[in-house]
């Protein structure tokens, strides 16, 4: 398959790229700081001719609220891929937003970190404004679990929906690399079309 990967420098998107390239896909990875520079705003050009565009675009983190610039990098992502003509969008999303108990958001619970929650809020801005509302487009919004850091690629992870996965001792954790291989089963399957999803051991 034609891959477009946005966000393809940074800790998720790297291992993204990696795992689709194993599988002998032909990625072709953009950001606005590596080797091929490219932009989300671009995408109505850039995506043309792809079978699937993935993004694994982050909220900014210079310190400036990041809801707005979010929203509308991912607003011009969606319009974007439509323009190209493109049916299959694949967002790499937030773990804030998922669902802890009925109706509360891991984002609003006691504790939850400071430094993580304006980005994880403007994460779920996202899935609830924009993607929610998107049906001409077959997307999957992938949110991780509550921590995801570099580990090793084991294959062996659960799918979840809309609530947040934890294992027997109540963390909720994915590796970069294993979150990667769940991306490219996605890529690959189609299975989880116009829905969240999310991916924990």
């Amino acid at each position: 398959m034609k891959i477009l990967l946005f966000g393809a420098t940074g800790m998720i998107g790297q291992r993204i790229a990696a795992e689709l390239g194993n599988r002998g896909h032909q990625v072709t990875g953009m950001s606005r700081s590596g080797p091929v520079k490219g932009d989300v705003a671009q995408a109505g050009e850039l995506a043309r001719g792809y079978d699937v565009v993935v993004s694994a675009i982050a909220p900014p983190r210079d310190g400036s609220e990041p809801e707005a610039p979010f929203l509308a990098a991912n607003r011009a992502l969606i319009d974007g891929v439509r323009a190209a003509g493109v049916r299959r969008l694949l967002t790499v999303g937030g773990a804030g937003g998922l669902e802890v108990a009925p109706g509360v958001s891991l984002v609003d619970t006691p504790g939850f970190p400071e430094i993580y929650k304006k980005e994880s809020l403007a994460a779920r801005a996202v899935y609830e404004q924009l993607y929610r509302n998107v049906d001409d487009l077959d997307w999957t919004y992938v949110a991780p679990a509550a921590e995801i850091a570099p580990g090793d690629r084991t294959g062996v992870f659960r799918l979840g929906g809309d609530q947040l996965l934890t294992d027997a001792d109540g963390r909720s954790f994915i590796t970069a690399e294993d979150f990667a291989v769940a991306i490219a089963d996605e890529v690959e399957s189609g299975e989880h079309p116009r829905r969240r999803i999310t991916v924990a051991y």
